[in-house]
């Protein structure tokens, strides 16, 4: 199981639209990201690009480890 993951660790989450800046992914999201299948994260991490354009936050880039 892939262990991939969109934070950057930038972890502060707009109060508008409940995304994090970082990352894009909600809280919710966030707290189940661990007992996710891999095929849900990638699902997830496909879509966080547009969701954070369409919310009018500018994407941070990822993390390289």
């Amino acid at each position: 199981m892939s262990q991939d993951t969109p934070c950057i660790a930038v972890c502060m989450i707009d109060p508008k639209t409940k995304l994090c800046f970082g990352c894009g992914r909600t809280l919710p999201e966030i707290a189940r990201w661990g007992r996710m299948s891999a095929d849900e994260r990638l699902a997830l991490m496909d879509g966080l690009a547009a969701r954070m354009h369409d919310a009018g936050l500018a994407a941070m880039g990822r993390r390289r480890d």
